[in-house]
């Protein structure tokens, strides 16, 4: 039986999801994005999920920090799911930060809570259950195109709704290349074999994707602005203006997602221009992994309470 997509339709329950967000970037990444696009990656994460769970509750925390305040295994416990950001993160280097991540992602699975990432998020987390992680032999800039869904993924929940084929907003320079034990693939194409996988270890389930279905076009296009001379640079793009241009159209089809013109000359359809559409694993983890494991666990408590 194949699982069906719902996503048009506001997400709302008796009781308040509670969601913890962390970010992956640093302070000063976090800075520069506010200055760029006006949220951090993971204030976009909380106000994305506030319009898909209106009466969510949506805490962030930036693990990367030396002196963050973070939940540990047992608090974490508290939230219905965990979202893990994107960021410039490499998580193959070496340093303070990226263990501090590694470690705080290794406590997420062992608290049992189910938790999602996109782009840096994914990589964050096949890294903590043992995969690996490598730079790009080239760039995957503003959109990843012809998502196809493997064998697995055909008939798997965060797919669910999805065609043969879509489009997504992406950004990255690094690419999963081992998945770690217990993972499996669930999207892929032909720039990234891994677009989209499902991780099980130390007794979490985590669903991520390579690409960014919480952010708008206009972050995209906000993206493609400040890497515009690195595309050029890795032969996406002849020229500087060339990247505005594109970046101007991702905004044009960001206020008016209806406009064909601009679906033409972009070449995408509504699974990128519509909100609802690009939001589609978003919306399939809440429903058919967050809800239904926290209904299990509130039914496990009321018989332990009998």
């Amino acid at each position: 039986m194949r699982w069906r997509a719902m996503i048009s339709i506001p997400v709302r329950t008796s009781e308040p999801l509670r969601f913890l967000v962390a970010e992956s970037e640093n302070h000063e990444q976090r800075e520069a994005r506010r200055a760029r696009v006006g949220r951090s990656s993971g204030e976009s994460y909380c106000e994305t999920l506030r319009q898909i769970a209106p009466d969510a509750e949506c805490r962030r925390v930036a693990p990367a920090d030396a002196d963050a305040d973070l939940p540990d295994r047992e608090a974490i416990r508290a939230y219905d799911a965990v979202f893990v950001t994107g960021s410039p993160l490499h998580v193959y280097n070496d340093m303070p930060e990226t263990r501090r991540q590694i470690a705080f992602m290794r406590d997420v699975f062992e608290s049992g809570v189910p938790s999602f990432g996109s782009c840096a998020g994914l990589q964050l987390a096949v890294a903590a259950a043992g995969g690996t992680v490598r730079s790009m032999d080239r760039q995957e800039a503003g959109i990843a195109r012809r998502i196809s869904p493997t064998v697995a993924g055909r008939d798997h929940p965060l797919l669910a709704g999805r065609g043969p084929a879509w489009d997504a907003p992406a950004i990255h320079g690094d690419e999963v290349v081992d998945l770690p034990p217990g993972a499996t693939l669930l999207a892929t194409n032909a720039v990234t074999r891994v677009q989209a996988a499902e991780i099980r270890h130390a007794g979490g389930i985590f669903w991520g994707v390579q690409y960014h279905p919480e952010l708008s076009l206009a972050e995209i296009a906000a993206a493609l602005r400040r890497e515009a001379g690195d595309l050029v640079e890795a032969g996406l793009a002849l020229t500087e203006d060339a990247v505005t241009h594109q970046a101007e159209m991702l905004d044009a089809l960001d206020l008016r997602p209806d406009r064909i013109d601009l679906r033409w000359r972009l070449g995408v359809d509504a699974e990128l221009a519509e909100t609802d559409r690009r939001r589609t694993e978003l919306n399939n983890f809440i429903r058919h992994l967050v809800i239904p494991s926290r209904d299990h666990a509130d039914a496990a408590l009321a018989i332990v309470a009998a």
